[in-house]
């Protein structure tokens, strides 16, 4: 193994950016810490198959960020990170690059933990923890995880019921036309619990199998990605990659409630003033997609199965503050959230000093 780590020059805001290679194993990946202002940073690793280095290093940043702001409004004692591995998933995984993986993080010495992300499984996590304890998400152990999407998809759920009360009335789903974009592990799970909910199922994904399973056993409706915001629908579960959101995307979008578990939804800030002025409601995602990293910080801290229930609830009550709130001072959702994102941070900040 030919692993070099090389210490790059981080944004303004951040801690550390670290690049690892490995020539034997193939691995090409960064890890960035954001904040350990409430403790080591934790945050997912993905792989993903990434144009450049410059390409990865914007996203492992924003990803970042986000999940400082995800662990603070959890109240998980945890900061921000998170890693990402140049390649793809289905063709450039060999044990020996999770190892060397592994041995990165190993040499972060604690300041980040390790997770599944999009493009990683329980079975290649097992293989980086086997250079680390700072791997999670793993099966087995009498703390062990395992996979954190049905908990993602859960928190979700239940989050898309709040919303739905705000919005509609009533939290009840039957009948809902909801469009699922992304069948991917969170995103086929949110589908499941949205068709035993009674809802009216849209879907799309780039994977036939996927959809064809949907159509299957979900009685879903079936669409072509390029069709998403052409479609009638009431709300808008977005599963899949970041940005879908945008100035093109937004004055075409029929949805009166937006509640899905990608990361960077918005393309820029600006939008979620489009989405309000639109009467469309926003989640932000970082809040409602906080139930893996909630399953993983279960297991970080060695806790029971009651740490996760008590922290998933506590998502969909603050998802309800916020948006009563955030009617109440005629403010963006998202405007809320990082207020109280910024006075957690401030307080830790202060605590501190």
């Amino acid at each position: 193994m030919t692993l070099t780590l090389t210490e790059e020059t981080p944004p303004e805001g951040f801690e550390r950016l670290v690049r690892a290679e490995d020539a034997d194993s193939g691995l090409r990946a960064l890890i960035c810490i954001h904040s350990t202002a409430l403790g080591p940073a934790a945050g997912g690793c993905r792989m993903w198959d990434y144009p450049d280095w410059d390409a990865a290093r914007r996203d492992v940043q924003r990803l970042a960020e986000g999940m400082t702001y995800k662990n603070a409004m959890a109240d998980l004692g945890l900061g921000g990170g998170k890693s990402v591995i140049l390649g793809d998933a289905r063709r450039d995984k060999n044990p020996a690059l999770f190892r060397a993986f592994g041995q990165a993080v190993q040499a972060l010495e604690g300041r980040y933990y390790t997770a599944e992300d999009v493009g990683i499984s329980p079975a290649d996590m097992a293989q980086v923890a086997a250079e680390t304890p700072y791997a999670v998400g793993l099966e087995g152990g009498q703390y062990g995880s395992g996979d954190p999407s049905p908990f993602t998809a859960e928190g979700v759920f239940q989050c898309m019921r709040v919303g739905a009360k705000h919005v509609f009335g009533s939290d009840d789903l039957t009948g809902r036309r909801v469009l699922v974009q992304g069948l991917g592990h969170v995103g086929m799970s949110l589908a499941e619990k949205l068709h035993a909910a009674g809802a009216t199922l849209i879907v799309t994904d780039i994977n036939k199998e996927s959809t064809d399973r949907a159509a299957r056993d979900l009685d879903a409706t079936v669409i072509a990605p390029d069709q998403v915001f052409a479609t009638q629908m009431d709300i808008f579960a977005p599963c899949a990659m970041g940005a879908v959101l945008n100035d093109d995307t937004v004055p075409l979008l029929s949805a009166k409630l937006v509640c899905g578990a990608a990361n960077n939804q918005l393309a820029h800030p600006g939008i979620a003033g489009l989405l309000r002025d639109r009467g469309i409601r926003y989640l932000p995602d970082y809040v409602v997609n906080a139930g893996g990293i909630i399953s993983v910080a279960g297991e970080i801290h060695k806790a029971g199965p009651g740490y996760r229930r008590g922290r998933l609830s506590g998502i969909a009550e603050r998802i309800g503050a916020m948006l009563t709130r955030a009617e109440a001072e005629n403010r963006t959702t998202t405007e809320i959230a990082s207020d109280m994102v910024k006075d957690i941070l401030a307080t830790a900040k202060r605590s501190v000093a």
